[in-house]
């Protein structure tokens, strides 16, 4: 019999997994792929960007109220889920930035943070690992931290020298970066949009785009999921204190996305299998890898 295929995705916050590569976790774990999603930490420090969930009622619970809203999230994914849990750094404002706050995950030894990670990948044994660039995706002080983990667990799960009293080693095959907007993505889209006679809510960031530097070239992999970016909308619709489920996330038509961008894309950068680019599957080179096992 083949063995059972394994990703894990691991993420900054609760609410990443289902803004970040979420319908093709779902695709997957529909397909009968085991899933785990890793998430670094709590979300304590995370704003309340939903005006109607900013109350102080909910910002006396955040923490235990962004962990019921994983735990609805996870429900909808179909994936499990596990903490690592660190604290969160919140995203430092001001000219100049603060420093982070004493204790919280970005201020970690990358080597002991990347413990309880290794931990999780020689338990679970993901043949796939999903996570961020260099940069986090976006400059957030716990993604950029999440990176760093992820990269270094990767590297050392398989190796029995390294954190030897941390489970029996396991490699992971492939490692790759979460691409969520690439150029001609917001393109795709806003031209959609437009198209179709409604209002774009990509003008003024393409207006702008040149502050930023445009992902597409990365992207190595196409997964296409556009059957599952419902799933994804009510996953990230459980999150309600951080999306506002009248806000962008929403704007753009389902039938539209779907024509428009039905993929999801990653970056490979890790891969210990032979899989041509460019690829249309996080799994492609593994599953004859799995299937010898």
């Amino acid at each position: 019999m083949a063995e059972q295929l394994r990703l894990m995705a691991v993420h900054a916050h609760p609410d990443d997994e289902s803004s970040k590569g979420a319908a093709t976790t779902a695709k997957y774990v529909a397909e009968g792929v085991d899933v785990l999603v890793v998430t670094c930490t709590g979300g304590e420090r995370g704003s309340v960007l939903n005006p109607k969930m900013d109350r102080p009622d909910v910002w006396a619970n955040i923490a235990e109220i962004r962990r019921a809203e994983m735990d609805a999230a996870r429900a909808v994914l179909g994936v499990d889920q596990a903490w690592l849990g660190f604290v969160d750094s919140g995203l430092p404002e001001g000219d100049p930035l603060p420093p982070l706050p004493e204790g919280c995950f970005a201020l970690q030894d990358v080597d002991v943070a990347a413990g309880p990670l290794v931990r999780l990948m020689r338990e679970f044994r993901p043949h796939v690992v999903t996570t961020y660039d260099e940069e986090g995706g976006y400059p957030h002080p716990d993604h950029i931290m999440t990176h760093k983990i992820s990269v270094a667990a990767f590297d050392a799960a398989g190796d029995a020298a390294r954190y030897p009293d941390l489970g029996e080693p396991w490699q992971p095959l492939k490692l790759y970066y979460d691409i969520g907007f690439s150029k001609g993505k917001i393109i795709a889209l806003h031209e959609a949009m437009i198209e179709a006679g409604l209002e774009s809510p990509y003008g003024e960031w393409l207006k702008h785009w040149e502050d930023r530097p445009d992902k597409g070239p990365r992207i190595t992999t196409r997964v296409e999921c556009a059957e599952y970016f419902p799933v994804r909308d009510d996953a990230l619709r459980a999150h309600a204190t951080q999306i506002d489920p009248d806000g962008f996330w929403f704007h753009v038509p389902m039938d539209l996305q779907r024509r428009a961008w039905p993929t999801e894309d990653f970056q490979l950068v890790r891969s210990l299998v032979d899989s041509p680019l460019p690829e249309s599957d996080l799994f492609a080179g593994v599953r004859e890898t799995a299937h010898a096992r």
